[in-house]
């Protein structure tokens, strides 16, 4: 037997119901913020994850050589296609250009709880602008998403320009920024000991301490002086209060990548495990890295697939009919059908089973109504309809079976 690959996964009906839901959910909140969606390829150049990311990427994702020889990559994410997009196609969109997209991603990582390599990951880009107003409505639209839900989590936001000025000058500092990002306090002592920073290292421990402290902007500021990161900030967080949307302020979040430039964003949910982080985002500049002039950015990726796992899913029930036909009169009951499924969900015999065995799978698809099409109900034009879910049966025309369905629904 020929099973899937190595971390993906195959989705059934009830499970593509509840993740449809969800999609839904998530379109019709970024559409009402007036964002627009977008598709790229599915293979990009590999050159555009490792110019985003670093050669060590490489080892991560799924590349190859395509027949002519060119070193192509499935696409880890979708920030960076996206900003090729932006430089290739969007010359002539006035900025600032709202964007949202979900699509299928694909990293070669050992699989665990919450990560596989094929994953699904729905985002944001709004491109153009680096106001503070940039970052509240991407904050904003990101936590309505993930509110709708009913899923509890909590938001962290920070800068990583104010923890750059502090270790300016340090050597290593993108390495202790990834430290910090993973909360390795040990890690982060013990290289800016072994490089004489204690002061630095004072500095850094003691906004690592303050997450979630009303002071920490304050903090901060003693170590950085005047500062327009911190004010931006400030006012970032200012306008979320007034929005009554809750935060932590957290100066230890670097996102771990050199492109992020100003406001970022984590939330995390509980009952997870290790992987709990179900969204991360934040101000960036790529598109020079990739030839195009610098447009300041920013956005979110939401970790579908974790978001899935936690959502709480009630299907709406939808009427289901079952059209049971008499051998020899098929005809007739795809005929009644087609006309029902212009308003139902309705299935018919593709089995040739006998008028009992199809009343028996009917109730065992969870029908609501089996009807029967044979001589006596093309004769008489009327119907016999058989109510699975009260076993009452009764006659009825198909015109007065339709209008009875129609309001039965509206009530």
């Amino acid at each position: 037997m020929i099973s899937k690959p190595r971390g993906t996964r195959d989705f059934l009906p009830d499970e593509m119901r509840k993740r449809r839901t969800l999609e839904r959910m998530f379109r019709d909140i970024a559409e009402r913020y007036g964002y627009g969606e977008v598709k790229t390829p599915v293979f990009e150049h590999l050159e555009l994850f490792t110019i985003k990311s670093g050669e060590g990427i490489i080892g991560e994702i799924y590349n190859f050589k395509d027949k002519g020889g060119r070193d192509l990559a499935l696409r880890p994410e979708l920030t960076a296609p996206v900003t090729r997009m932006v430089i290739e196609e969007c010359h002539s969109i006035p900025r600032p250009i709202r964007f949202y997209y979900f699509d299928n991603c694909f990293r070669y990582e050992r699989p665990q709880k919450g990560r596989y390599r094929e994953f699904w990951q729905f985002g944001v880009e709004l491109i153009g602008s680096d106001s503070p107003l940039a970052d509240v409505e991407v904050i904003s639209l990101a936590h309505t998403m993930l509110d709708k839900t009913g899923i509890e989590f909590d938001l962290n936001i920070g800068h990583v320009g104010i923890l750059r000025d502090i270790l300016s000058g340090v050597e290593g500092k993108n390495h202790i920024m990834r430290l910090i990002d993973k909360k390795d306090r040990a890690g982060v002592e013990d290289y800016l000991r072994k490089t004489g920073k204690d002061e630095v290292l004072e500095k850094v421990t003691s906004l690592m301490d303050m997450s979630g402290s009303a002071e920490i902007l304050d903090e901060a500021r003693r170590f950085t002086g005047d500062s327009d990161k911190i004010d931006h900030l400030k006012t970032v967080a200012e306008h979320l209060h007034n929005l009554e949307i809750e935060f932590t302020i957290d100066l230890g979040i670097a996102r771990g990548l050199d492109y992020y430039t100003g406001v970022v964003f984590e939330a995390y949910a509980e009952g997870l495990g290790a992987q709990n982080q179900i969204c991360g985002g934040g101000s960036y500049r790529l598109a020079h890295l990739f030839g195009g002039r610098d447009i300041p950015s920013t956005g979110f990726a939401l970790g579908f697939d974790r978001i899935a796992e936690l959502f709480e899913y009630s299907p709406e029930k939808k009427l289901m009919i079952a059209i049971i036909s008499v051998p020899g009169f098929e005809k007739h009951a795809l005929k009644l059908a087609s006309k029902l499924r212009e308003r139902f969900c309705v299935i018919t015999d593709v089995m040739e089973r006998s008028v009992k065995n199809q009343f028996s799978h009917a109730s065992s698809a969870g029908c609501d109504y089996a009807v029967v099409v044979g001589r006596k109900e093309i004769e008489t034009g009327e119907l016999t309809i058989k109510n699975l879910n009260t076993g009452e049966q009764y006659l009825m025309t198909p015109e007065r079976f339709i209008d009875s369905l129609i309001q039965s629904a509206s009530e």
